[in-house]
């Protein structure tokens, strides 16, 4: 039983590392622009998410860890307290999920054109 509230809580530290990326990875472009190439579809994914109404896979998955754990909901330490509702906020309605979707969208396209204007600027200061 010790081993599925383990494999859950695992989980939810992943889906958390997931959301991070998501929001804040279009940085990651500065040191790997390689990054590109995991962070779009990654951003593509959670806004489709939260448009659609849909449920992230690792929820589901997440839950049926803590119910083979021996645990009706989440549990309430470190992982319940501090990163779950971070992931799940109180009160998340179906307007929240589009609020937080164009944030997420906005967000990025900000940091991608910053990142794109940046890596072409010495193209159009040279064409005078």
């Amino acid at each position: 039983m010790m081993y599925y509230r383990l494999f859950a809580e695992l989980v939810v530290v992943i889906h958390f590392a997931f959301v991070v990326f998501v929001v804040l990875g279009g940085f990651l472009i500065f040191l790997w622009r390689r990054a590109i190439w995991l962070h779009v579809p990654a951003v593509l994914w959670s806004a489709w998410i939260e448009l659609s109404g849909g449920i992230c896979p690792l929820t589901p998955l997440e839950n049926w860890f803590w119910i083979k754990g021996g645990q009706a909901s989440y549990p309430d330490d470190f992982v319940g307290n501090y990163i779950l509702p971070l992931i799940y906020p109180e009160g998340l309605t179906r307007a929240k999920q589009i609020i937080l979707a164009a944030m997420v969208i906005f967000g990025n396209v900000l940091v991608y054109g910053y990142i794109f204007l940046i890596r072409n600027k010495g193209r159009f200061v040279n064409k005078k």
